[in-house]
């Protein structure tokens, strides 16, 4: 029988490839598992070997207790790849500002979707290495020939080329136990987030820096709260702006994934300017907030429940001072509060090598969360990703596209979380912001000096 299918030829590597590659994924939270069960997904003439590599001993991530906005981009990407047949989010019909007193002085009818950070990730485990947990049943359908190999306490220490052996790659690592040792790979995908290490190796000069505030963040179960404070939530995605503060809260999924009204968890995000402006210097106030229980200064992120609670109480105490009362009720009713320092990041580029070196989601770029986007870029690049390896994307479309969206999002973020924490803007700028924010991707128009260098 005879196609008359048009050939697909290849444009540069790793352009409609035809040879089974030996892939290696740096990293195993969302942005590398996507990746993963986008490229397990492949048709079986594309059924590449792939190993993750994953710096954090533990088999499997603790839970960031975080809230996700889940965009567009975050529900193709399940749409099109998860077999587990379960609901991810939990929906809110209005976006809506509170003032001072937490009464409400803007609303808009806008449907949005929630998920939280443990769903999602384990829902990718089920589909990429068929982890077995309370959040979902396993798929018990089965892929092409595609090998995946995920291992943890695997902390990369050098990457380069073998010349000798037709430009394999090396990628050398240490694991949690002080061994040393080394796999090849034909293609090396590095999603190991803002402080990236594959893209230190090729951008040295790029430099990950505070953006001046952090992030405080949080959750509660909806049925340990009011009913006012529950009623500024449910089904609604809630806001309060006021100098050098923002925050918002949304409904996630509760215990386990559960979508069950009454178990579900208000998450929020809670801006907070410190000082000081730089990583360098340390204030007694940023040192605190980062200063965990036992001692120990967290550089970027204090993880969940370990804030020291003399810290946290004095949060807390401002928090009722300055916030609406059913935000000042949530920040003070969390359990495991967790902080992260606001920053900024973004690679010159998203391939080294000839491609032979790919960087994707925070690892290219780190967007301020104002953007509600690191997730949704995650996802989209690694679905853009499968789809150019594949031949059904042209090789530059793809560099186009995933540079556009980080470069523009990026820019984006730093521009909204300026105006937001050292701007003292009128309610009507906020909003405008945040609606250009939601805006889908599919939307965007990528402005020519995000782009300009790929012509």
């Amino acid at each position: 029988m005879v196609s008359n299918a048009p050939e697909v030829r290849s444009e540069g590597f790793p352009h409609a490839t035809k040879t089974k590659l030996d892939i290696v994924i740096i990293g195993a939270s969302l942005g590398g598992l996507a990746t993963a069960l986008a490229l397990k997904r492949l048709p079986t003439t594309h059924a590449h070997t792939l190993t993750l590599l994953e710096r954090s001993p533990n088999p499997v991530l603790d839970n960031q207790g975080a809230g996700i906005v889940a965009g567009g981009d975050t529900l193709a990407f399940f749409k099109r790849y998860d077999r587990c047949d379960r609901e991810l989010a939990v929906s809110s019909v209005r976006r809506q500002y509170l003032d001072k007193n937490g009464e409400i002085v803007h609303k808009e009818d806008m449907k949005q979707n929630m998920t939280s950070w443990d769903l999602a990730y384990y829902v990718l485990r089920a589909n990429v290495d068929g982890l077995k947990s309370r959040y979902c049943e396993v798929p018990n359908t089965v892929d092409g020939s595609a090998e995946v190999k995920h291992l943890h306490g695997y902390k990369v220490t050098g990457l380069w080329e073998q010349e000798e052996k037709g430009g394999k790659l090396v990628v050398q690592y240490e694991t949690s136990d002080n061994k040393k040792g080394s796999v090849e790979a034909d293609l090396v995908i590095g999603a190991d987030g803002p402080s990236s290490t594959i893209r230190s190796i090729f951008a040295p000069d790029v430099e990950r820096k505070y953006a001046g505030y952090v992030a405080l963040r949080g959750t509660v179960r909806e049925d340990r709260v009011s009913s006012r404070t529950l009623e500024a939530f449910s089904g609604r995605f809630t806001f309060f702006h006021c100098p050098g503060i923002q925050i918002l809260a949304y409904l996630i999924p509760g215990e386990n994934g559960t979508l069950e009204p009454g178990k579900r968890f208000i998450n929020f995000v809670y801006y907070k300017n410190t000082k000081p402006q730089s990583l360098a210097d340390k204030s007694a106030e940023f040192r605190e907030l980062m200063t965990d229980v036992n001692g120990k200064y967290h550089r970027f992120m204090l993880p969940p429940g370990k804030i020291s609670p003399k810290a946290w109480e004095k949060q807390c105490d401002i928090a009722r001072e300055m916030l609406p009362p059913q935000f000042a009720e949530l920040v003070c009713s969390t359990d495991k509060p967790f902080v992260q320092a606001v920053t900024d990041i973004i690679s010159p580029t998203n391939e080294f090598l000839d491609g032979r070196v790919i960087l994707i989601g925070d690892a290219l770029a780190g967007f301020r969360p104002h953007t509600a986007a690191s997730t949704s870029q995650a996802c989209f690049d690694a679905m853009i990703l499968a789809d150019m390896i594949e031949g059904k994307v042209e090789r530059l479309d793809w560099k186009r596209q995933t540079l556009g969206f980080a470069r523009t999002i990026q820019a984006r973020g730093v521009s909204m979380g300026e105006r937001s924490q050292h701007e003292d803007l009128p309610l009507s700028e906020h909003i405008q912001d945040r609606n250009l924010a939601s805006r889908p991707r599919q939307d965007d128009i990528w402005p020519h000096w995000a782009i300009a260098d790929l012509d």
